[in-house]
């Protein structure tokens, strides 16, 4: 006669399985998602800010493009003038911005960092002293990061910091600035600085600013620089990357144009930049991602769509 008692067996309901099944299926989720960070960790940095055609600022970062936007550029400014922020056919900045301040907020709050960028190669600036660097040091705080005045341009949004494309005149003073904006961070806010020299190496404009270690990101601009850019093999390119990781600096980015009409020269093709170029410097430890100019160029999302699973 068969045992008719029952076996020893673990009896679990439909509810607990499907509850079991489902924690099972988050912790791989977690472990995939902790991996594909430890390993992908790179981002594209755009430049928005010098076409009223290139798309509304939230737009820019709800595309899920971009980890950093830099606002393009507080173009006037020190030696005595009043500082004077241009943004294109996006507003004037003379009578109100204001309507960037929840752009800005938005992008923030998909944990984009929003950045204003001084200088640019058309703009009037200048430092005359460490003092007159310190001036613009507390103007660049109150106005348009953590700091207070009447007059902010960009309303009461808090930019994450300041990035440096200096593009005219000597190295004197861009380091006192960069030491007075580092002065102004604390525990609740750091001002991110970020810097845009010209590949050849090291830049003639920003080598000393750069050389205080007090920068987060140094975007390189490989183009409209033969000696050292992209021109259908890899190696000047290779040889001057290799030089800028050396800098005391967080991360190191490669700087290109998002089309060919973005510079006078040093595009790289899609395909070019993720089976030859990327791969040859994403094995330094400093490798940040890739910096484009501009979203103008990048305004259908062509380059950075072709690229960003590969940086």
């Amino acid at each position: 006669m068969l045992n008719s008692q029952p076996k020893h067996c673990l009896h679990i309901s439909k509810t607990d399985m499907a509850a079991r099944i489902a924690s099972v299926l988050f912790l791989i989720s977690l472990l995939i998602f902790a991996s594909f960070k430890s390993s992908h960790g790179a981002q594209i940095a755009i430049y928005w800010g010098q076409d009223g055609n290139e798309g509304s600022l939230a737009d820019t970062c709800s595309s899920g493009n971009y980890g950093t936007v830099i606002l393009a550029f507080l173009a006037t400014f020190g030696n005595g003038q009043t500082p004077v922020l241009n943004l294109a056919g996006h507003c004037d900045p003379a009578t109100n911005c204001n309507s960037l301040s929840n752009d800005i907020k938005a992008c923030q709050q998909a944990n984009i960092k929003v950045l204003l960028s001084i200088g640019g190669g058309a703009g009037s600036y200048s430092l005359s002293s460490t003092d007159d660097a310190n001036q613009i040091a507390d103007y660049l705080w109150n106005n348009y990061l953590g700091g207070q005045s009447n007059s902010r341009p960009l309303g009461d949004a808090v930019l994450d910091g300041i990035d440096f494309d200096i593009e005219s005149g000597d190295n004197r003073y861009w380091d006192d600035l960069a030491k007075a904006l580092s002065a102004h961070s604390n525990a609740q806010n750091k001002v991110i600085l970020s810097a845009a020299p010209q590949c050849p190496f090291p830049d003639a404009s920003l080598s000393t600013a750069i050389n205080t270690g007090l920068f987060d990101s140094v975007w390189v601009q490989f183009y409209n620089n033969p000696p050292c850019q992209y021109d259908n093999n890899i190696d000047n390119l290779v040889n001057a990357w290799n030089q800028w990781t050396s800098v005391q600096a967080s991360q190191v980015f490669l700087g290109l144009p998002a089309s060919t009409d973005a510079a006078n020269s040093g595009f790289i093709p899609a395909d070019a930049l993720t089976s030859q170029v990327l791969p040859a410097i994403k094995g330094s430890s400093k490798y940040g991602g890739v910096m484009l100019w501009s979203k103008a160029y990048d305004k259908d999302n062509t380059y950075s769509n072709a690229i960003k699973s590969s940086v």
